[in-house]
């Protein structure tokens, strides 16, 4: 019988081991990028906001394109930063704990659209900043992931996160007043296409030794995928 290869700290691919280990880093990675957003706001508050003026996203304004990496750090208030702080940690938990890696090229893939997309197609000389882009890209992200990965527990962690939260798409569409719409709007198509780029391409795992006795038989049948990951969570 073949032997699963290991991942470094001795965790089969896809594992239940490789699963916490990718949580507890991707918490970390969440608190650290929270911590560089407070820290950051603090300096931006005892200069006046001029970190925001200086760095923000305008749109045909070509010397603010590089600005569409640090704008999403950057917020215009206390009561902005507040706002954005939950939404951030919670989706972008879920996007990062099925692998770190993954999750910082999608965050690089949405601060990129949700920036160009408020970049080309702003109106006015309106200066953006905030982590909005960001919430909305990872909640795309999370909702649509399960499908591409074909990981029925993911799928269902979409769903509950896509009906609790579908309120958010409200400030996602033309027209809302005192948000930049366009910057959620470009974060969740950000999202949306990185769940597909970044989708998991490794081969399913078939059954063998360990596998729960409700999946033992025939693994083409339709439940047998979820009962093997929720055997591997331990709740079979």
């Amino acid at each position: 019988m073949d032997v699963p290869k290991t991942v470094r700290g001795g965790g089969v691919p896809g594992s239940p081991e490789e699963m916490i280990a990718e949580a507890r880093k991707a918490f970390f990675v969440m608190f650290a990028l929270l911590a560089v957003v407070w820290l950051v706001q603090l300096a931006n508050y005892a200069d006046h906001y001029a970190l925001s003026r200086d760095y923000a996203v305008v749109s045909g304004d070509v010397g603010t394109l590089p600005d569409i990496l640090v704008a999403p750090l950057l917020h215009w208030s206390w009561a902005h930063i507040e706002s954005n702080s939950g939404p951030l940690f919670v989706f972008g938990f879920l996007a990062a704990y099925r692998g770190v890696l993954r999750f910082l090229g999608l965050t690089l893939l949405i601060a990129l659209s949700s920036g160009a997309v408020v970049w080309f197609f702003e109106k006015g000389d309106v200066a953006t900043v905030g982590a909005s882009g960001l919430i909305f890209g990872y909640f795309g992200y999370v909702v649509v992931r399960g499908l591409f990965d074909r990981h029925l527990i993911d799928t269902l962690v979409g769903i509950v996160m896509g009906a609790s939260f579908a309120y958010l798409l409200t400030v996602a569409v033309p027209g809302t007043p005192g948000v930049s719409w366009l910057g959620h709007l470009g974060g969740l198509l950000g999202g949306l296409a990185g769940a597909w780029l970044f989708r998991d391409r490794r081969p399913r795992a078939g059954t063998g030794e360990g596998t729960p006795r409700a999946v033992t038989g025939d693994a083409s049948q339709p439940r047998s995928d979820l009962y093997k990951e929720l055997g591997d969570l331990g709740l079979l």
